[in-house]
């Protein structure tokens, strides 16, 4: 039974529920007994302050919940695997130290946005650089004879013909609506000449490392009302399950006629483990929430979704399966720039939106916390389901 994938990834999601539902409770009441409870700004939204004190750095529960079935269940030697390991001990680890300096402390700012960031760029270049560099990181393609790369031909029978396919390296990615939903990063740069693929691994790690820090704090944003970031990121961990399940799978890929990455299959297990620790903090985490993630979950949780993705080369994905952290992003950014831009031209800083995050404007709006938490669910199912159906759009 344990050779197969469905069944060691349907393993790690019941014992990633256990741990969150079970350890979940034991852990929270241990962070209400130290009175690491979360520090609230008043901002004028309705039923902020009654959260004064709620138990923070839950995030613990989540990547206890991820790491121990893992462990558990998926092939260690797994390259896939490891750097999802390393993703989340390493984000974890970052999010853990903002919020300790917050709790512990009494910083309200926590760990300076540059370290942050450095932690995250120095992550994406792990990422990057082990994805270029690593043997067992390729993808097939098929090819005509004589080929261009210098290592060993397969064939198999497709539509009652033998086509030949090799493992290359390669800085390919999904990206709908295009030939083959296929991208080369070096394409960015044809324009330098015929020796533009010299360039595509600088392409390739600006995009990893944009993407990483990106997602990553999206989902810090997002993380504002009690179950947005754990519910958002469940349904975004399943249909990254479904895509590595499929892009993993060479008869589903070739039926399918996507691009197959050997040896991705396993991270399925990571995923069923992931989508099992949201789910089960999200127990805790409904409104009204009993702990929340802090940091320490927001920043991993992000991170695991980028990296996924670009692990699976489905990262140009992202706006569309990540919408809800875009958007978020978005608002943000919006809100600040136009702010300091019609302070600078004014006089006066106007805003875009009644308050940043975009949830935030809706609670402004006089909309309680959980109609906006299931719409934002909604979208995001809405948007799981055409980020799958979109795979067959030419």
């Amino acid at each position: 039974m344990f050779q197969y994938i469905t069944f060691r990834m349907a393993m790690a999601v019941i014992t990633s529920l256990l741990i969150t539902t079970v350890y979940g409770r034991r852990l929270i009441d241990y962070l209400r007994f130290k009175q690491v409870g979360e520090t609230v700004r008043n901002l004028g939204l309705e039923g902020q302050m009654q959260k004064q004190g709620t138990p923070t750095m839950g995030g613990l529960i989540i990547i206890a919940g991820i790491l121990i079935p893992t462990l558990l269940f998926a092939r260690l030697t797994n390259v896939y695997v490891i750097l999802m390991l390393v993703t989340t001990i390493w984000l974890g680890a970052i999010g853990f130290l903002d919020d300790y300096i917050k709790v512990f402390k009494k910083n309200k700012e926590g760990l300076a946005g540059r370290f942050k960031i450095t932690g995250q760029v120095g992550l994406a270049l792990i990422v990057g650089f082990t994805m270029y560099n690593n043997p067992n990181i390729v993808m097939r393609q098929e090819v005509k004879l004589p080929v261009k790369y210098d290592v060993p031909v397969g064939y198999h029978i497709k539509n009652g013909k033998q086509v030949y396919t090799q493992d290359i390296k390669s800085v390919k990615t999904t990206l709908p609506f295009i030939k083959n939903n296929e991208f080369d990063y070096g394409k960015v740069v044809e324009f330098l000449g015929a020796d533009y693929e010299r360039y595509s691994l600088m392409i390739f790690m600006l995009a990893v490392i944009f993407i990483i820090t990106f997602i990553s704090n999206g989902a810090n944003i997002t993380d504002g009302i009690d179950g947005l970031a754990t519910g958002t990121s469940a349904i975004m961990g399943f249909t990254l399950a479904i895509l590595a399940y499929i892009s993993g799978n060479v008869f589903i890929s070739d039926y399918l006629n996507i691009m197959y990455i050997p040896y991705t299959g396993e991270l399925v297990i990571f995923a069923g483990a992931f989508v099992g620790a949201c789910v089960g903090f999200l127990w805790y985490n409904a409104y009204p929430a009993q702990v929340f993630m802090g940091d320490t979950g927001s920043l991993t949780i992000g991170g695991i979704i980028a990296v996924f993705a670009i692990l699976i080369r489905k990262e140009l994905m992202l706006p569309l399966l990540a919408g809800v952290f875009l958007v978020e992003n978005a608002s943000v950014i919006l809100q600040v720039g136009w702010f300091k831009y019609t302070r600078k031209r004014f006089g006066e800083g106007r805003r875009i939106f009644l308050m940043s995050p975009l949830h935030h404007h809706y609670q402004k709006k006089g909309f309680h916390e959980s109609k906006i938490v299931t719409r934002f669910w909604i979208i995001g199912i809405m948007l799981a389901i055409i980020t799958v159906i979109t795979l067959k759009l030419r």
